[in-house]
C-alpha cells in the first residue's frame, strides 16, 4: 500500500519505491513534482515565491531558484541524474485582485520563475496546470509519476 506523505508549505519531501506525496493550497504557490523513473525516485517541493532575496537562505524551499537546486541536489545525492528527471507543475494562481504596489501577480511571477529555473537547469518540464484563480490539491506517485489535482469545482485532473 501506497503510504501518503504531506508536504508543507515552503517544503519538500522525496520518497523511493512507494510512496504518495500530497501537498495542499497551491493558490499562487507552486507544486512541483521531480521524478527519475529508472530509480523509482521522486520529489514534490512546494514554493511561495519567485526568487530568495532573504539574507541567510533560511529556508531554500521557501523559493523557486533555491527550492529547485536544493531538490535536484539531494536527488542526485540519491543517485538520479538530471538528464533522467521529469517535472510537473501545478498551482501559480491568482488568488487576490492588488490595486496597488509592485508586488504584481506572484503566481505569474512563479510561474515565470519556475519555467526559467527549470531551463537553466536542463531540466524536461512534461506537464503542468498553471495560472487561473483557483486553489490546487496535488498528489503524486513517486512510482508511476502520475500526478493528480484537484480543486473545489472541477474534475480532478490527472497529469
Amino acid at each position: 500500500m501506497n503510504e501518503k506523505i504531506t508536504v508543507g508549505i515552503a517544503d519538500m519531501k522525496m520518497a523511493r519505491g512507494s510512496g504518495i506525496l500530497i501537498t495542499y493550497a497551491l493558490g499562487s504557490c507552486i507544486g512541483l513534482c521531480f521524478q527519475d523513473p529508472a530509480l523509482r525516485l521522486g520529489a514534490l517541493l512546494h514554493v511561495m515565491l519567485p526568487v530568495n532575496l532573504e539574507t541567510g537562505r533560511k529556508n531554500a524551499f521557501k523559493y523557486a531558484d533555491t527550492g529547485i537546486r536544493e531538490t535536484l541536489r539531494q536527488m542526485m545525492a540519491q543517485g538520479a541524474l538530471k538528464t533522467r528527471i521529469t517535472v510537473k507543475i501545478a498551482g501559480g494562481a491568482k488568488m487576490f485582485e492588488v490595486k496597488s504596489g509592485n508586488l504584481g501577480n506572484i503566481g505569474q511571477r512563479n510561474i515565470e520563475s519556475v519555467h526559467t529555473i527549470l531551463r537553466q537547469e536542463g531540466i524536461r518540464l512534461i506537464a503542468e496546470d498553471v495560472g487561473g484563480t483557483v486553489a490546487r490539491t496535488l498528489l503524486f506517485d513517486v512510482v508511476s509519476g502520475q500526478g493528480c489535482i484537484r480543486s473545489y469545482g472541477r474534475k480532478d485532473i490527472l497529469f
